[in-house]
C-alpha cells in the first residue's frame, strides 16, 4: 500500500476521534505521502497542533493568516498542492457546511478550492449519524464525488454503542490508496501521443541547428498520462532523459523524422500533445562532408519544415489535440492565433519573460488557453504543471 510522493491534505475537525488523527498522519507518512494538516479552531481542543506538526513534519494551519506577522495561508494554494483532501474526523457540523458551501474557516475554504479527490471519514454519535439531515448531507457530498469512508459500529464517547465511530486509521489509509489508484487509471484505454525534446537540423556531419529544449516538460506529461492508465507513445527529439516507465518511445532527430512519426502514430491515437520544440526551418542542402572554415562569411539557405501540428489539426476529427506556445512578446495574442490556426482543443502558453519558466529548469509557469478563456497557473514544478494539464485533458476526453 504505497502513497509514495502523494500530497495529502489532512483536515481535522472538533471531534473526540481527533486523537486518531495522530496515528492516521503517521500511517500516511509511513506509506510515503507528504501530509499537510489543516485544523479547525475547535479541533485544537481535542489534539494539539504541536502533536500533529511533529508527526507531519510541517507547520499546522488553522487560521487564514498568522496574526503575528500577517503571513497568509492561501486556501487556493493548498487546494492546488494536494493530490487528495481527507477530512478525518469529519463532524456532522463540518459535513453540513461542506454540503451547503459554507466557508467560515480555513479547512472549509480549502475544500471549496480543491480540485483533487476529496474523502471524508465521519465521526459522531449514532443518533447524529442516523439523523435525516446528516444522511442527506452525506448523499449530497456523494453526488458531488466526495468519497465517504463509512464509520464503524462500536462503543461511542456518549457511552452508547452503534454506528458513528470513525473508521480505523489503517482502513482509512487503505481506502485512500484505492481512491487514488482509481484516479490513476482514469485514462485507461486511451491512446495518446506526446512529442518532446528538440529537433536537430543537420548542416553537415558535425554541425546542426537546434534549440535549448531539454524535453523535461514533455517527458513529465508522458509520465503523468501513463500514470493515469493511458497508452502513451512518446515521439522524442534530442534529450538526455530516460524514457518514463510504461511509455513507448519513438526516437527522432529532425523535424522531418518527427513529422513522419507523428502522422504515422496519430492514425491510431485518441489524441496528441505537441510539446516538442520543432525547428521551423532546416538547411536546403546538407553537406556530406564537414564544411571547412574559409575566408569571408558563410551563408546557409534555409527552407520551411512541415508543420506537424497543423497537419494533425487538419485531420483531427473528434480527437484531442493540445499545443504549446513558448513566446517572448505578445504572448496571449500569439498563442490564441496559434490555437485557432492549428485547430487545438487548448494551448499551453509560457513566456520566457516569466522567472522560473522556460528551458532546462524544474519549474514552469503556464497559462491554459481554450476558446472559452484563459486559466493562469502559478509557478509549479514541471511534474505538478503536467498534472494540471492532464486534468484538463482528462476533462475533455471524458
Amino acid at each position: 500500500m504505497s502513497l509514495q510522493g502523494r500530497h495529502i491534505l489532512l483536515g481535522v475537525t472538533g471531534s473526540i476521534a481527533a486523537y486518531k488523527a495522530a496515528l492516521l498522519c503517521r500511517l500516511l507518512k509511513g506509506a510515503g505521502a507528504e501530509v499537510q494538516v489543516v485544523m479547525t479552531p475547535l479541533a485544537k481542543e481535542f489534539i494539539t497542533p504541536l502533536t500533529m506538526a511533529t508527526l507531519s513534519k510541517r507547520p499546522i494551519l488553522v487560521e487564514f493568516f498568522d496574526p503575528e506577522n500577517g503571513a497568509w495561508n492561501s486556501h487556493v494554494s493548498l487546494g492546488e498542492w494536494a493530490d487528495c483532501m481527507l477530512v478525518a474526523p469529519a463532524t456532522a457540523n463540518t459535513l453540513a457546511k461542506m454540503a451547503h458551501g459554507i466557508a467560515d474557516n480555513l479547512l472549509l475554504t480549502t475544500y471549496l478550492s480543491a480540485r483533487c479527490p476529496v474523502a471524508v471519514a465521519p465521526a459522531m454519535d449514532l443518533d447524529m449519524f442516523a439523523h435525516t439531515a446528516t444522511q442527506e448531507n452525506l448523499a449530497t457530498l456523494r453526488r458531488r464525488g466526495v468519497a465517504v469512508i463509512e464509520p464503524g459500529d462500536g462503543e461511542l464517547a456518549s457511552g452508547l454503542s452503534g454506528k458513528g465511530r470513525m473508521a480505523e486509521p489503517a482502513e482509512i489509509v487503505a481506502q485512500l490508496a484505492e481512491l487514488l489508484s482509481e484516479k490513476k487509471k482514469s485514462l485507461q484505454g486511451k491512446r495518446l501521443i506526446v512529442t518532446a525534446g528538440a529537433t536537430i537540423e543537420a548542416i553537415d556531419p558535425v554541425r546542426f541547428i537546434s534549440n535549448h529544449s531539454t524535453g523535461k516538460m514533455g517527458y513529465a506529461l508522458a509520465e503523468a498520462l501513463a500514470a493515469r492508465g493511458a497508452e502513451v507513445t512518446l515521439v522524442s527529439g534530442r534529450t538526455a532523459l530516460p524514457c518514463p516507465e510504461g511509455v513507448r518511445r519513438v526516437e527522432t532527430r529532425s523535424a522531418e523524422e518527427m513529422y513522419q512519426a507523428c502522422v504515422r502514430e496519430f492514425a491510431a491515437a485518441d489524441g496528441a500533445v505537441m510539446c516538442a520544440a520543432v525547428a521551423d526551418y532546416t538547411p536546403e542542402e546538407v553537406s556530406p562532408v564537414k564544411l571547412k572554415k574559409g575566408e569571408g562569411e558563410m551563408t546557409i539557405r534555409l527552407k520551411r519544415t512541415r508543420d506537424i501540428a497543423a497537419e494533425l489539426g487538419a485531420d483531427k476529427g473528434n480527437r484531442l489535440l493540445v499545443g504549446f506556445a513558448l513566446e517572448t512578446d505578445h504572448e496571449a495574442e500569439n498563442a490564441e492565433s496559434k490555437l485557432c490556426r492549428k485547430n487545438f482543443d487548448f494551448i499551453v502558453l509560457n513566456s520566457l519573460r516569466d522567472a522560473g519558466a522556460g528551458f532546462g529548469g524544474d519549474t514552469n509557469k503556464v497559462t491554459l488557453i481554450d476558446r472559452a478563456g484563459r486559466e493562469e497557473l502559478p509557478l509549479l514544478s514541471k511534474a505538478e504543471t503536467a498534472e494540471r494539464i492532464v486534468d484538463k485533458i482528462e476533462s475533455i476526453l471524458k
